[in-house]
């Protein structure tokens, strides 16, 4: 750890000793021990559970260019650095501190008066003592984060039938959904074959989810327009460039902070639960029931038309 990073999170004497007492210092707001509980690691033992992370933050702002006047709007709030973390912590299950302190970092510099800003997280429950990383960025350093999300198309989700899937029809479904104008992302049931039975939740879980994987591999060899991808980068690139996919669940299921809540037993929940992942605009289900879902829908048989 640099002086630096250390003296960023000491006394302000501490710091005016180190530096002599510089000319115009920085001004600066902190965070000090802010502890909240949230799902976050790489290793098996950590999915499924909560553990308590501690945050020190520290920013650097611009000087306000004329007199603050008790006046809040001409200084960077607090609630920018705990809603920081909030939104990181919702956006996405992670697996490593260092890309939570690197988005938390971003979302903080987005704000028009932080300059720099160093982000401390520690790991409170996976050892004897505090197990963390530490970071500092500079505003511009890295490609500044919307404060808002940011616009992404709104697909339709084309839930597949295995009748749908071996249909003749498929070819032509796909000619019409590679037309449209909306991007389409490809979801499927389970292939007709026994899903094999565990007697663990967890490991049923990921038989659960490789089961309907299986089926998504099935589909990709009837055309080479279906694309099986599993990420939300690989999804959301997919939706740029107008190129059909079809969604293999067990990574963004598995790293859902409302994971928990996706029925991977029962394929048409689940689709109607990643359909509301993706903001979709549609829901269709080709050779097959309707999901139960406020999300507009659709069952088409096979061979009709969309």
């Amino acid at each position: 750890m640099s002086s630096e990073t250390r003296l960023a999170f000491e006394h302000p004497e501490a710091r005016s000793e180190a530096h002599g007492q510089p000319a115009a210092p920085p001004d600066r707001i902190s965070l000090r021990d802010h502890v909240v509980e949230a799902e976050i690691g790489a290793f098996q033992q950590e999915r499924g559970t909560t553990q308590r992370l501690r945050f020190n933050i520290v920013v650097e702002v611009a000087a306000p260019e004329g007199p603050v006047a008790d006046d809040v709007d001409k200084i960077l709030s607090y609630d920018t650095i705990t809603e920081s973390i909030a939104f990181e912590l919702a956006a996405e299950r992670l697996n490593l501190l260092e890309t939570l302190a690197e988005r938390v970092a971003d979302r903080i510099l987005a704000a028009p008066q932080a300059q720099r800003t160093f982000v401390r997280i520690e790991k409170l429950d996976r050892g004897p003592g505090a197990l963390g990383v530490e970071i500092v960025r500079t505003r511009g350093q890295s490609a500044p984060v919307a404060m808002s999300g940011a616009e992404m198309p709104h697909p339709v989700v084309v839930h597949l039938s295995n009748a749908a899937i071996a249909a003749p029809e498929l070819i032509g479904l796909l000619d019409t959904l590679e037309a449209w104008k909306a991007p389409a992302i490809l979801t499927v049931g389970y292939a007709d074959q026994p899903v094999p039975v565990a007697n663990r939740d967890m490991p049923q879980r990921r038989i659960d989810l490789l089961s309907l994987e299986i089926n998504a591999w099935l589909l990709a060899a009837r055309d080479r327009r279906c694309v099986v991808v599993g990420t939300r980068t690989e999804l959301d690139w997919a939706m740029k460039h107008g190129q059909i996919c079809v969604w293999a669940p067990s990574k963004i299921v598995l790293d859902a902070v409302d994971g928990h809540d996706a029925d991977v037993t029962d394929p048409l929940a689940l689709t109607a639960w990643f359909a509301h992942q993706m903001q979709a605009q549609e829901i269709l289900s080709v050779g097959g029931a309707l999901p139960e879902t406020d999300i507009p829908a659709r069952a088409l048989g096979i061979g009709e038309a969309p």
